[in-house]
């Protein structure tokens, strides 16, 4: 929801994974350009024809590929380039290595057919021409509508085809845009300073417990211990101890502008979504969408007298957005249900509670595959008429939801109850 451009890497053998989809639904729903990097074609690989069909049949998107490999696998030899109709090629040795040296050749060149063989240089050819002929044209407004995604194959491992890609990617990305509010949109270049958070990180450093809110920069400056108002809270506050994050290592800043991504700390005042602006007239940005869980389990703390630890680090945990929770009807956080998008969430989720807050806990898994956020508020949750598999929850804000072991059972709900309207993302 931060970024202005999606990139999705996809293996090469494994093809579109389940999480692929989950997240780009999510693009989807805010028609931002989406590049594809096939990843790991230095392996054994799928034929990229049949990669280029199955994004397109899963995730209902015209492809359009800029290079092209030169076999796959362990006959992978190379790419080549659409636009300059030229070969990028590596040397066998490079396999497995991050750095080495890379060849270019004209494709009618006999240097070419020594490099890679008379095989793989005819097979190149045919390749080409089906390419040509069936492969979509590319046009630059529909990349930047969303609706068509440039192609790439490499291998970050050998650092091959990365450079290539991140040329284009800069020349078909655009500078900042407009970001879209309750009081229309707002301008990357306004002088007022505005920004929502997408992210929290709590107990980044172990020694001082701290607690940090990433935040995107939509428009004029941002200057360290600046003061801005809290939309949400609805109240003034000061940034301050502003950062930038790379991989694990942190630097304070003294500026930043639109478009930039900045952590400051925070003393547990605010949330994903959460708007903070200087400016006069108060705007809150468009909520951001919170992913459907998949997997659900009733948790339990092991030990009564940590009631208080249990609820803080839970808590916590839930507001960075890796686990959402919720109670059950007309029930209090002594047993809560927990859902996330993978299961391997589920032992991050014990192992932090275990490790940071000191708390244990028992978790048995539930049979339910299905959430659905309930849209209209005014619905009576008592009145809901649905299946013997379904379950009425709600979330830490009190929002209604329902779950349901099977996806028949929505569309039954739906159908017994006239006016329901369920939605598969809800919004923070």
């Amino acid at each position: 929801m931060a970024a202005e451009s999606a990139v999705i890497v996809i293996d090469g053998s494994k093809g579109v994974e389940a999480q692929t989809r989950k997240l780009f639904k999510v693009c989807v729903m805010r028609h931002i350009p989406i590049f594809t990097f096939i990843n790991k074609m230095d392996r054994d690989a799928n034929d990229p024809f049949y990669l280029a069909d199955e994004i397109e049949k899963e995730l209902g998107i015209a492809v359009c590929p800029v290079n092209w490999p030169i076999g796959s696998g362990k006959g992978f030899k190379g790419v080549y380039d659409r636009n300059t109709r030229k070969v990028m090629t590596f040397s066998d040795t490079l396999k497995g290595t991050k750095e080495g040296e890379e060849r270019e050749y004209a494709l009618d060149s006999p240097e070419l057919t020594a490099e890679i063989g008379e095989e793989a240089r005819q097979q190149l050819l045919d390749d080409i021409e089906l390419l040509d002929g069936a492969s979509a044209e590319f046009d630059q407004e529909l990349v930047s509508k969303g609706e068509l995604s440039p192609m790439f194959f490499g291998s970050a491992l050998t650092n091959f085809g990365v450079e290539t890609f991140l040329q284009h990617f800069l020349q078909m990305t655009t500078s900042p845009l407009p970001r879209m509010s309750d009081q229309g949109e707002v301008s990357p270049f306004s002088e007022d300073f505005s920004a929502f958070v997408f992210k929290i990180q709590a107990n980044m450093n172990k020694n001082h417990r701290d607690r940090v809110a990433f935040m995107r920069i939509c428009s004029g400056k941002f200057d360290a211990g600046m003061e801005v108002f809290h939309i949400q809270g609805n109240k003034k506050l000061r940034l301050s101890q502003p950062q930038q994050l790379m991989a694990q290592e942190r630097k304070m800043i003294e500026e930043a502008y639109a478009g930039d991504i900045i952590g400051v700390f925070d003393p547990g005042i605010f949330s994903i979504g959460d708007t903070l602006t200087t400016a006069k007239d108060r705007f809150a940005f468009e909520g951001i969408p919170t992913f459907a869980p998949e997997h659900f389990a009733r948790v339990t703390q092991m030990d009564t007298m940590k009631r208080k630890q249990f609820v803080k680090g839970i808590t916590q945990i839930a507001q960075e957005g890796a686990i959402q929770i919720f109670q059950e009807y007309k029930t209090g956080m002594e047993e809560i249900i927990v859902g996330v998008v993978g299961v391997l969430q589920f032992d991050v989720l014990k192992f932090r509670l275990e490790n940071e807050y000191n708390v244990e806990i028992r978790m048995e898994n539930l049979p339910y595959e299905h959430i659905r956020w309930i849209e209209n508020k005014e619905v009576d949750l008592d009145r809901i008429s649905g299946t013997s598999d379904m379950k009425k929850i709600r979330d830490l804000k009190g929002n209604p939801l329902l779950l349901f072991v099977n996806s028949w059972s929505v569309g039954m709900t739906l159908e017994r109850n006239e006016g329901l309207v369920l939605a598969e993302f809800g919004r923070n």
